[in-house]
C-alpha cells in the first residue's frame, strides 16, 4: 500500500494520479491519494475517473473539513481492457436505447399529431355537419313558413273572391229589374204612353220630375215604391233631383199601403 499527498495540486491532480497509478503501483496494490476538497466537485469526478481507467476504488472518504482521500486498487490491463470494453459496449447500447427512445418519442409525437389533427378535422366537419343540418332546418321552418302565409293569402284571396262574385250574383238578380225599367220607354214608344198615377202626389214629386220618371217607365205609385237603389241612383245622377230621392220612394210606399188598406 502507497500514499500519495496531491493536496499541492489543488483542482489539477487527476493526470498525476492517473500517472502514479500506472507507474507507482503494482498490479493489485493499494494506493491512497489524498487531494482538496475545493468545491465538493472533485469528490465525484475523482470516483469516475478512476473507474474511467479501469481501477478499482475501493474506498472514498473524508480527511479532514478540507481534504479528500481516495483508496485505489490497480487492475491488470486485461481486465481494465475488458472493462473498457464494457463502458464502451454500455455506452454505445445507452446510446442506441437513447436514439430508439428518441425515435419512439418522434414516433410518437407524430402519431400523436396525427391524431390531433385527426380529430381536429372530425369535430370541424361534425361542426360543419351540424351548421349545415341547423341551416337546413331554418331554411325548412322558414319554408314551412312562407307556404304557411302563402296558403293562408290564398285562402283569403278565394274567400273575398267568393264575397265578390257572391255580391255580383245578387247585383245580377237586381240588373233585370233595371234593364226592364230601362226598356219600358223604348218599348213603349212604338205604343200610347199607358195611363198612370198622378205621382204629384208623392212628397218631393213636381208635374216636371213626373214627366221624367214617365220617361223612364214609372208611371204608377207602385213603381216608384218598387224602385231599386241602382234605379234612384240612376233619376238622382241623370235628373239632377233636389233632395233625397229615396225619401219619395219610401213615402211612395205609404201610400201604397194606405191605398191597401
Amino acid at each position: 500500500m502507497k500514499r500519495y499527498d496531491l493536496r499541492h495540486l489543488h483542482d489539477d491532480f487527476y493526470d498525476r494520479m492517473a500517472e502514479l497509478i500506472d507507474q507507482g503501483l503494482k498490479v493489485g496494490e493499494v494506493g491512497i491519494f489524498l487531494f482538496e476538497v475545493g468545491d465538493f466537485s472533485h469528490i465525484q469526478r475523482s470516483a469516475d475517473f478512476i473507474k474511467e481507467l479501469g481501477h478499482d476504488l475501493m474506498n472514498s472518504l473524508k480527511f479532514n473539513e478540507v481534504d479528500w482521500t481516495i483508496v485505489v486498487k490497480k487492475v491488470d490491463e486485461e481486465t481494465r481492457k475488458a472493462r473498457a470494453e464494457a463502458v464502451e459496449k454500455a455506452r454505445i447500447e445507452a446510446e442506441q436505447k437513447a436514439a430508439e427512445a428518441a425515435k419512439a418519442a418522434e414516433e410518437k409525437a407524430k402519431a400523436e399529431a396525427a391524431a390531433a389533427e385527426a380529430k381536429a378535422k372530425e369535430e370541424a366537419e361534425k361542426a360543419a355537419a351540424e351548421a349545415k343540418a341547423k341551416e337546413e332546418a331554418e331554411a325548412k321552418v322558414k319554408a314551412e313558413e312562407e307556404a304557411k302565409a302563402k296558403a293562408e293569402e290564398e285562402a283569403k284571396a278565394k274567400e273575398e273572391a267568393e264575397k265578390a262574385a257572391a255580391a255580383k250574383k245578387g247585383d245580377d238578380k237586381k240588373a233585370p229589374a233595371k234593364k226592364a225599367a230601362e226598356k219600358k220607354p223604348a218599348a213603349k214608344k212604338a205604343e200610347e204612353a199607358p195611363k198612370g198615377d198622378d205621382l204629384t202626389k208623392i212628397k218631393g214629386i213636381g208635374k216636371a220630375y213626373m214627366e221624367k220618371l214617365n220617361s223612364e217607365g214609372i208611371y204608377t205609385i207602385e213603381d216608384v215604391a218598387k224602385m231599386t237603389k241602382e234605379q234612384i241612383q240612376m233619376m238622382e245622377e241623370k235628373y239632377s233631383f233636389k233632395g233625397d230621392f229615396k225619401e219619395s220612394v219610401a213615402d211612395a210606399k205609404k201610400l201604397l199601403q194606405a191605398k191597401a188598406k
